[in-house]
This record gives structure tokens, C-alpha cells and sequence, in this order.
């Protein structure tokens, strides 16, 4: 599954700060499958959902269902 990623195209999200902290970064140019990493550790895990997977988590975050 990681040699999907080597075609990843990262773009970062555009709730993430500028000063460079807490920077997430989705590549949704994938076949059937979204992409999400910590842009602090390129080279660390990436979470991989599917498109429907994807809509379904960010549809959350906009009702608030993650907050704390």
C-alpha cells in the first residue's frame, strides 16, 4: 500500500497554521483511496481512508463532532 504514496501529491490543509506546527496534509489525487500525513514527519505513517470514508470524517469535523 505504501508504494501508492509515491504518487501522492501533498497539499496542506488549509485549516493549518502558517508558523509551521500542527500542519496536516491530504493527497486526494489517489486512486480510490485519500491520503492524510503530519507535515512535520514526511516520512512517517500516513492515515489512508476511502473517498467516501474521507467525506464522511470531514462532514463530521464541520458538525463539530471531533471538537473538545
Amino acid at each position: 500500500m505504501t508504494d501508492i504514496l509515491t504518487k501522492a501529491r501533498w497539499r496542506k490543509s488549509s485549516r493549518s497554521n502558517g508558523s509551521g506546527g500542527n500542519c496536516v496534509e491530504v493527497a486526494d489525487n489517489l486512486l480510490s483511496i485519500v491520503a492524510v500525513r503530519d507535515s512535520k514527519n514526511p516520512d512517517g505513517p500516513a492515515l489512508m481512508l476511502t473517498p467516501d470514508r474521507w467525506h464522511t470524517f470531514l462532514s463530521g469535523i464541520k458538525d463539530g463532532k471531533f471538537d473538545l
